[in-house]
């Protein structure tokens, strides 16, 4: 067994295409031979400092993406469907408190990071799934909640995620991220043979597979397996 290579995920909740690349890469760490590295970052940040404009405040673009939603719904076995109003939930509200507080379960996280995914995955289902807010602490608590932290342990979070550690963490990884040239999210960083491949978006999963000599089972692994 050849050492596994380190594979690198930037993502925000705000973002339903990194809902799609965060599960694919989920699935494909027990598949592939690779290190999974969960790097919450805020995409906000990386608009601003890559001079990006969001696919929602192009008419175009937004009614492209809603269709195209759909599809990479079933297609990737994920729920998603747009909030009432997603100008409100992804531009006037933004993620910023979310991404604090994701950050925070993984500084207090030790041995792992299955608080960080499952947090994660419930505040996209929220938003992505359930229209509901994932700003306000009672969200974000109940986000926690459903991912299986104690009272205590939310608490704790919750005070930790408007701490100055806190915020200047997801600075230096959202600043990590646009050092790794991101324009947006989901960013995978493959490290190999010690130089970093970068990839951009939720269909570039073939790719990644090639460049790291892996084979690419479709969005859906276990399924895919069961047909062979």
């Amino acid at each position: 067994m050849t050492s596994k290579k380190v594979i690198e995920l930037f993502y925000d909740v705000v973002s339903p295409y990194s809902w799609l690349g965060f599960e694919v890469m989920c699935r494909y760490r027990h598949v592939w031979n690779i290190e999974l590295k969960l790097r919450p970052a805020f995409l906000g940040g990386v608009m601003q400092g890559a001079g990006n404009k969001p696919p929602g405040l192009v008419p175009n673009k937004f009614l492209y993406m809603t269709k195209d939603l759909n599809r990479l719904s079933e297609y990737f076995g994920v729920p998603l469907q747009a909030p009432s109003d997603p100008f409100e939930a992804m531009f006037q509200k933004g993620s910023l408190s979310a991404m604090r507080f994701v950050a925070a379960v993984q500084e207090r996280e030790k041995g792992g990071d299955e608080q960080v995914e499952r947090v994660s995955r419930e505040l996209w289902r929220r938003i992505w799934s359930e229209d509901k807010d994932i700003t306000a602490p009672t969200s974000l608590s109940e986000a926690a909640m459903k991912a299986g932290l104690s009272d205590s342990e939310i608490k704790e979070v919750l005070k930790l995620s408007t701490s100055k550690e806190i915020k200047d963490k997801l600075k230096s990884t959202t600043q990590c991220a646009l050092d790794h040239g991101a324009f947006g999210f989901p960013l995978v960083v493959c490290h190999v043979n010690g130089k970093p491949e970068v990839f951009f978006g939720s269909d570039r999963f073939e790719l990644m597979a090639h460049c790291i000599g892996e084979r690419w089972l479709g969005p859906q692994p276990d399924k895919s397996t069961a047909k062979l």
